[in-house]
């Protein structure tokens, strides 16, 4: 895996993004929300701040990494195609952003969760335990509506945000 600089890979990882978070985020998000768009990827990409790693010529997996203002590195729009779940990808994309993070001199990697406020979405709670396993630790709780007001029509339900850490 890698950063690529090939914008034109935003519509298949923009596809991908869109793809796993429809059922990552089922009942999270009004019918027809989709969490990126390619020109949004594009910027990313052009930023340089999308990982990417594929199987064959196909991208498998993607993650964004970047730089906070307050020195800490985040990773986040991290996915995994359906079909190579199990297989390592989340877990090798996770550590390639720890690993990048570390060669910034970073102290800290952070992760932001979408989490439903008034019930346990199966899909938000198997990836805290998974996070938790690999050494994230909740440090606060957002409100998605004071932090994202933009995004707020297009959730189906009241929404906050767990902000997990892990020093590096």
């Amino acid at each position: 895996m890698t950063f690529t600089d090939d914008v034109s890979l935003a519509p298949e990882i923009a596809g991908l993004v869109n793809r796993v978070y429809a059922e990552a985020e089922a009942g999270i998000w009004v019918d027809g929300a989709a969490r990126t768009t390619e020109a949004e990827v594009e910027g990313l990409i052009g930023a340089g701040q999308i990982a990417v790693t594929r199987s064959d010529s196909r991208v498998v997996g993607a993650v964004r990494i970047q730089r906070l203002d307050d020195g800490v590195g985040e990773f986040g729009m991290l996915v995994a195609a359906p079909e190579e779940r199990g297989t390592g990808v989340g877990r090798n994309l996770v550590s390639f952003a720890e690993g990048w993070a570390r060669a910034q001199g970073l102290p800290r990697m952070q992760l932001e969760l979408l989490v439903p406020r008034t019930w346990a979405h199966p899909s938000k709670e198997f990836l805290k335990g998974w996070y938790t396993r690999i050494g994230y630790r909740v440090v606060r709780t957002g409100d998605f509506g004071a932090d994202y007001p933009e995004l707020v029509p297009h959730l189906a339900c009241p929404c906050d945000f767990l902000v997990f850490h892990k020093d590096l």
